[in-house]
């Protein structure tokens, strides 16, 4: 008996797995930027942190750029979390490979540039907002193909 998962095409799942992990690196990545802007602006959240670097600092919460990366972090795991699901659900609409291959690009780039225009090398808008919907329109265009074909 045949299964949704028999339809997949190989180099479009490849080129999901692919673009998924880069974007799973990005984010692991994320946490070293925190610490790293943590470490140069001597802001650490929890007292044996500040213990470890002098005794006489004192927790920091406010930090500008520890926030900004905390952020961009943040802003990552409400849109690439949602992606990997639907990117995999997309497959198994049978989606011509070109684009399953080109959407899974211009997410992860997307994605890639927002961090670098929100929390690497701060652009003024509209750059944040259009890294934004670069990785936002292609995974709503994959959310309503996948509805669209499984809708009873």
């Amino acid at each position: 008996m045949a299964t949704p998962f028999d339809s997949i095409n190989s180099e479009a799942y490849k080129a999901y797995v692919f673009w998924s992990a880069v974007l799973v690196a990005k984010m692991l990545l994320m946490a070293l930027l925190t610490a790293i802007q943590r470490f140069k602006n001597k802001a650490f959240a929890s007292p044996e942190d500040t213990r470890v670097i002098s005794k006489k600092l004192v927790p920091k919460y406010d930090d500008p750029d520890v926030e900004r990366v905390r952020r961009a972090h943040q802003n990552d795991l409400e849109n690439i979390l949602p992606f990997f699901v639907i990117g995999f659900l997309y497959l198994l609409t049978n989606p011509a490979p070109w684009l399953a291959i080109n959407l899974y690009r211009l997410v992860a780039a997307s994605r890639i540039l927002h961090t670098i225009v929100y929390a690497v090398v701060v652009i003024p808008q509209p750059a944040r907002f259009l890294a934004f919907v670069g990785a936002m329109m292609p995974t709503a265009y994959m959310t309503l193909q996948t509805i669209l074909y499984f809708m009873l």
